[in-house]
C-alpha cells in the first residue's frame, strides 16, 4: 500500500455508520462525553494513559486530536450511538505499516456500555475497514495480560491469539505482559465473517 493512499483516504476521515452505532471524527464538544470514562481507574487500569483530571483537560486533548486529523496522520474514530449521539468510546488504527500492508487496531469503550457487544461492533467495522478499503494483509492488536475484556473483543473478530511478550512495557511504573493477536485477510470466510479463533499458545 502506498502512503498516498492513505493521506487521501484520511485527508477527510470517513464516518462509519453500523447497526446501532456512527463511528465518525472526534470533535471538542465531545469532552463531557469523553471525560465520563476517562477519569476512571478502572478503565485505564489496563491503558497506557492515566485518568483525565478534568473536562478541561479532556477539551485541551481533543483539540489536539482535531489537529491530528489536520495531518492525516490519525486514524481513530470516535464511536457514538446511533440513536442519540453520544460518544461512549473510541476506536481506530493505532498504526499503519504501510509497506507492509499492516495496521494495528485499539478501542476503548466506556465501562458502562460493556456486556452489550458494542466494542465487537466497532472494532469489527475498524477490521472491514481496513481490509476492504485501506486493502490491508494483516491487522494486529495487543492487551495487556488480565484484560480479559479486551481479550475477548479479539476472539469475537476472529483474531488469532499469537502469543505474549513478557513483561515487554512500563506503564505506570509497572512493568506488563502484553498479549498479540491477529487476523489476515485470508482468514476472512466469503461471506465477509471472521473465521472461528485459533490459539497457538
Amino acid at each position: 500500500m502506498k502512503r498516498e493512499k492513505i493521506y487521501k483516504i484520511f485527508a477527510r476521515i470517513p464516518t462509519l455508520r453500523t447497526e446501532r452505532l456512527i463511528l465518525r471524527p472526534m470533535h471538542i464538544t465531545d469532552a463531557p462525553d469523553m471525560y465520563e470514562y476517562a477519569c476512571r481507574d478502572d478503565l485505564t487500569e489496563y491503558l497506557l494513559w492515566s485518568p483525565h483530571p478534568s473536562v478541561s483537560y479532556t477539551r485541551d486533548y481533543l483539540a489536539y486530536i482535531e489537529s491530528r486529523y489536520a495531518t492525516c496522520d490519525f486514524y481513530d474514530w470516535a464511536v457514538t450511538l446511533a440513536d442519540s449521539g453520544k460518544m461512549i468510546g473510541t476506536a481506530g488504527f493505532t498504526k499503519i505499516d504501510a509497506p507492509n500492508n499492516c495496521a494495528e487496531i485499539g478501542y476503548v469503550l466506556n465501562p458502562e456500555y460493556h456486556g452489550m457487544g458494542l466494542g465487537t461492533e466497532a472494532a469489527k467495522k475498524v477490521v472491514d475497514f481496513g481490509f476492504d478499503t485501506l486493502g490491508l494483509h494483516r491487522i494486529e492488536a495487543r492487551f495487556m495480560k488480565g484484560n480479559s475484556a479486551s481479550e475477548h473483543v479479539m476472539e469475537k473478530l476472529g483474531m488469532t491469539f499469537e502469543g505474549y511478550h513478557r513483561d515487554c512495557i512500563l506503564v505506570k511504573g509497572k512493568y506488563r505482559t502484553v498479549g498479540f493477536c491477529a487476523i489476515l485477510s485470508e482468514d476472512r470466510r466469503s461471506d465477509g465473517e471472521a473465521s472461528h479463533p485459533t490459539n497457538n499458545a
